[in-house]
């Protein structure tokens, strides 16, 4: 029996005019996380995306999985595709439901889009339900709280049976927000924020600052792993690795021990605005939450911001650690995360961080520092594409 995987769109039902031109980069999204499964055919009508393998021996659990975690999906389903022959509906249908045989109750919607279909929708409904309950003799019909709903869509293009929706990853199509950089350290809450950004539709890339010899390559290749890990969501991530270790120097040598935190995160900013800029990105993305370390209270976050002039997206700025825990687990970054690589925010790290910093007293202190330096690091990255 043929099968395909139907996908509803959720917030994208909310865009009016726009609402093909976001659907066209659903689909175009979709094909690129399953053009390693084989060919596909997706199109859209009446609200549903359909997803059609062109050979019976692509593997629909994996493409189900994977379709799972695309952005602008808010549910999916797989289904059988049948003649829009009631008889032929009455004769396959069971022998498609198997998953009935381990439940107790189910009841049957339909939905009956082409109006020419001879019976409607409470007919539908009435005849396929006693036919599953003659073929699995132990159901019960329970029109409230049912183990099991059957769903009969009699569309244009044909009839479609399935079972219960799976929820999808909901948010908007990765690319219909434009571009974004995100400076991913290595630890938890910067995938999460990336994973959060790409949800709501931008196109993230990544820029990771090393400090060799203080930072180790393992500490690079768990930054690697977990854009690998990211990938399903956002899509293919361009990481641009900054070499940061004279940056941090000059910082140790020339700036006072309790403004060290403020100041390298200022200058972060900085080269990650110039990464973002040369990279057609409209903003960057952190993972800072609020209070949680020194450099993410208000006075230090409001010095930070005004080293750059792009907009700084903070997604887990009001988010507590388990909050932000429980998502890097969802999206399986957290292992990863809690490696033991020392990363370059770790370098150097003041006893006593002032957690009220003055901007004036900040830029006092930079104007010690060589502005050639961030020269110097600009032309050092590296870029490198993962996924």
């Amino acid at each position: 029996m043929k099968e395909l995987i139907l996908l509803k769109c959720g917030e994208l039902a909310l865009k009016g005019l726009n609402r093909r031109s976001f659907e066209e980069i659903l689909m175009k999204n979709c094909r690129r996380r399953l053009e390693e499964l084989g060919k596909f055919k997706i199109h859209s009508s009446q609200s549903t995306i359909y997803v059609e393998p062109q050979s019976e021996d692509i593997d629909l659990d994996e493409a189900q999985d994977r379709l799972l975690k695309v952005f602008g999906i808010a549910a999916l389903t797989r289904a059988a595709v049948l003649e829009k022959d009631f008889a032929q509906v009455l004769a396959k249908a069971p022998g498609y439901l198997k998953c009935l045989e381990d439940v107790h109750s189910f009841k049957v919607e339909a939905k009956r889009s082409d109006k020419s279909f001879p019976l409607k929708s409470p007919e539908i409904c009435a005849e396929l339900g006693g036919a599953l309950l003659e073929a699995y003799p132990h159901l019960q019909v329970d029109v409230h709280h049912p183990d099991v709903t059957v769903y009969l869509e009699v569309r244009e293009q044909g009839a479609y049976l399935h079972t219960d929706q799976l929820h999808g990853a909901g948010g908007l199509p990765v690319g219909t927000s434009g571009d974004a950089c995100l400076l991913i350290s290595g630890g938890i809450d910067s995938p999460v924020a990336g994973y959060m950004m790409a949800k709501r539709g931008l196109r993230v890339m990544a820029v990771h600052f090393v400090s060799p010899p203080y930072t180790s390559e393992h500490a690079l290749e768990k930054v690697r792993t977990l854009c690998r890990k990211m990938v399903p969501y956002c899509g293919r991530i361009r990481l641009a690795v900054a070499p940061f270790t004279n940056m941090q120097v000059a910082i140790r040598d020339h700036c006072p021990e309790e403004l060290f935190t403020v100041i390298m995160r200022r200058y972060m900013m900085k080269i990650a605005e110039r990464v973002a800029l040369a990279n057609g990105c409209g903003g960057l993305i952190t993972g800072e939450s609020m209070a949680q370390v020194a450099s993410q209270t208000l006075q230090a976050i409001a010095c930070t911001d005004v080293a750059c002039q792009m907009p700084v997206l903070r997604p887990l700025i009001g988010m507590d650690k388990d909050e932000i825990v429980k998502i890097a687990y969802q999206i399986d970054t957290f292992e990863t995360s809690i490696l033991p690589y020392e990363d370059c925010c770790t370098v150097f790290t003041p006893k006593h961080p002032k957690t009220k910093p003055r901007l004036e007293m900040v830029l006092k202190a930079e104007e010690k520092m060589d502005e050639a330096l961030l020269e110097e690091v600009f032309q050092g990255i590296t870029y490198e594409t993962i996924g």
